[in-house]
């Protein structure tokens, strides 16, 4: 090697001030608020990211505080497609805040409650597609280990429509590890605190037990189902009750609510609510394979592109500012006469 210098090792540490704007607040709840904002940085250089903020009087509640560390710590490493990823946490003055990856889109309530309010059914493909992509998304999370190698026991335990986002590009984010729990960076207090959405909760989630992956896997099982059916499973009166109907209540086929979902799916969402756990998909792989297995085998099935046009068709609104793809621009081939006939 003739005249290059050798690479200097100097740079120990880069310290930089990081500005946000905040543009707009997105939503406001009773611990917090997100807002749209503006990561500035230098020579002009803007990044649209999502700003979480705690109550300025949680601020002050160490163990809301420690749980919101760390997920942040958390979800930091969790760097993966199908999951909303972390890009700095902070505090001014009281307030801690996270910067987030910005997701324009919708969360999948809102997806399902536009549905029932056109009186629509959801295709099944569409469906499959979304949840088979959490399900991705889980398996990665579940899987996640440190840096020497030690399983992390990641646990989400918040499985819920709210807690999933569907951008306007047909990608399927999961998001809100704020109750996770993992060895060594979340505090277990499972059999003394009961934590997570009452109607999405696991049989041992809602009976003070301990949970692992599994535990997911049937929350995601009850989200598939009520979107795939359009109807709630384990009904929305007081948490009591709920809780019970999640532990004892029988669990209808879908196809009987509705007729229109192939068997093959209804058999994976059988084995996702199964209530023994051993009886239950076992790893979220598993469960993503079946479906991917079912949209695929035989056919040519939904993609990102195709929950995209979909979203185009639901939520006109949100795509005015944005240029649509036209179809010759997603299939070419499909549209231009003189590609058709040619073989790749």
């Amino acid at each position: 090697m003739f005249g290059k210098k050798p690479v200097s090792n100097d740079l120990k540490e880069i310290s930089d001030k990081v500005r946000f704007k905040l543009v707009r607040k997105i939503a406001e709840g009773g611990m917090g608020s997100v807002y749209e904002g503006v990561l500035a940085g230098g020579e002009g250089f803007e990044k649209t990211v999502a700003i979480k903020t705690i109550q300025e009087s949680l601020s002050n509640d160490p163990e809301f505080v420690e749980m919101f560390i760390g997920e942040a710590k958390l979800v930091a490493d969790l760097v993966h497609q199908y999951i909303v990823q972390i890009y700095q946490m902070g505090k001014v003055g009281s307030i801690y805040y996270m910067a987030m990856e910005y997701v324009e889109g919708v969360n999948l309530q809102e997806f399902m409650n536009r549905h029932y309010e056109r009186r629509m059914k959801l295709p099944i493909d569409i469906g499959t597609y979304i949840i088979s992509r959490v399900c991705r998304g889980l398996e990665y999370a579940h899987r996640k280990t440190d840096r020497a190698g030690n399983l992390l026991n990641v646990v989400h335990r918040d499985i819920s429509p709210k807690n999933i986002m569907i951008s306007t590009e047909g990608f399927v984010k999961l998001t809100d590890f704020g109750i996770a729990k993992a060895r060594n960076l979340m505090k277990n207090q499972e059999g003394e605190v009961l934590m997570g959405k009452a109607q999405y909760m696991s049989p041992e989630q809602a009976q003070y037990m301990q949970t692992d992956g599994r535990s997911d896997l049937f929350s995601l099982g009850i989200v598939a189902w009520e979107l795939l059916t359009g109807q709630t499973l384990f009904g929305s009166e007081n948490t009591g009750i709920i809780l019970e109907n999640v532990v004892y209540k029988e669990i209808l086929p879908a196809r009987r609510v509705n007729p229109e979902i192939p068997e093959e799916v209804e058999r994976i969402l059988n084995k996702a609510l199964q209530r023994d756990m051993n009886n239950r998909y076992q790893d979220a792989s598993r469960m993503a394979y079946d479906l991917e297995y079912y949209m695929y085998h035989n056919r040519f099935g939904p993609t990102n592109v195709t929950l995209e046009k979909y979203m185009q068709r639901m939520f006109p609104e949100i795509f005015k500012a944005t240029p649509r793809r036209t179809d010759s621009e997603i299939f070419p081939a499909d549209t231009d006469p003189a590609a058709k006939g040619k073989k790749l």
